[in-house]
């Protein structure tokens, strides 16, 4: 079986041209998969939008009718970095939607894979870095308070610290967060993580995948999570625009391979996120597309 994707077409709402987020990448990060098939109309599930109880479970409702209302501070807006349109918040809800459909997905299946998701700049009360709402922090606590999980890990490997993340869970012992990131790179203030892996400029594969390797399968064994939320941003990647790191190709893969490998073999169901990746539009859509390659390859090999 190959695993399930959950994608919705509002994903890549219209932004100005000149706009420096890819908002086209996931429309186009579909079509690659379905090139490789990998996700034909059997893998599919399209989200609804997240209900507004779930969502304020972390976020505020003064924060997210202000957003859905175009009424947030122009310092709010700036700090988000994404104009406040009508196809915006409804791609952001039915982003969150994804997150907490991919989840509950991987715990059925034992693996799946959403086309979207990981913006864990996002705070309670505001937004950052192109994040507006922390759809891995709203997934986690519905899940959570529905008792679906009793502990769940979140392993950040975008090449920004999860800051979002860290801080909504630094008080909540059942939601154990590890963020490896580039120690100099954004944000320049971070939060404090359950375990943080700071990263050197120009660090390459085999360096870095010590790194990981050193760590994670000693805590999944530790923590015995429910869940692993697995962030494989791409921005590692030597050509990142705003990376900072020397990962190659090879090199990212791989580090998805080890991540599901060691939740897998201890059958701990993963979801993952595609988080974040800034570069010319096909070469980044290439370095989306391997955790799925690396997703369909280790279900097969560990039978699911």
């Amino acid at each position: 079986m190959r695993p399930p994707l959950v994608y919705h077409p509002a994903y890549s709402a219209p932004l100005p041209s000149s706009h420096r987020f890819p908002m086209a990448k996931f429309r186009l990060l579909l079509e690659r998969l379905q090139q490789l098939e990998l996700a034909g109309p059997g893998e599919l599930h399209q989200p609804l939008p997240v209900p507004r109880r779930w969502l304020e479970a972390v976020h505020p409702r003064t924060y997210h009718q202000a957003f859905a209302r175009g009424e947030l501070s122009r310092a709010d807006q700036r700090r988000i970095g994404l104009p406040a349109t009508e196809p915006l918040v409804r791609r952001t809800w039915l982003s969150v939607g994804g997150t907490l459909l991919t989840a509950r997905l991987a715990l059925r299946h034992g693996i799946a894979c959403h086309l979207a998701g990981g913006t864990h700049h996002a705070f309670p009360a505001y937004g950052s870095g192109f994040c507006i709402f922390n759809d891995v922090a709203v997934a986690s606590t519905v899940l959570l308070g529905e008792g679906a999980v009793r502990r769940l890990m979140v392993v950040d490997l975008d090449v920004h610290q999860g800051d979002g993340t860290a801080a909504i869970f630094a008080a909540e012992p059942r939601v154990f967060t590890l963020s490896a990131h580039g120690a100099s790179n954004f944000p320049l203030r971070k939060q404090t993580s359950d375990l943080d892996i700071p990263l050197s400029d120009g660090m390459e594969d085999h360096e870095y995948l010590v790194a990981i390797g050193n760590h994670l399968p000693d805590l999944l064994d530790q923590l015995q999570p429910d869940l692993v939320l697995y962030n494989a941003g791409v921005d590692p990647h030597r050509d990142d625009r705003l990376g900072r790191l020397c990962l190659s190709h090879a090199g990212l893969i791989n580090r998805d391979r080890l991540v599901l490998d060691a939740c897998l073999r201890r059958r701990i169901p993963v979801a993952t996120v595609i988080g974040g990746g800034y570069g010319p539009l096909q070469e980044l859509v290439e370095r989306h597309a391997l955790v799925f390659r690396a997703a369909a390859e280790q279900a097969r090999l560990h039978g699911l």
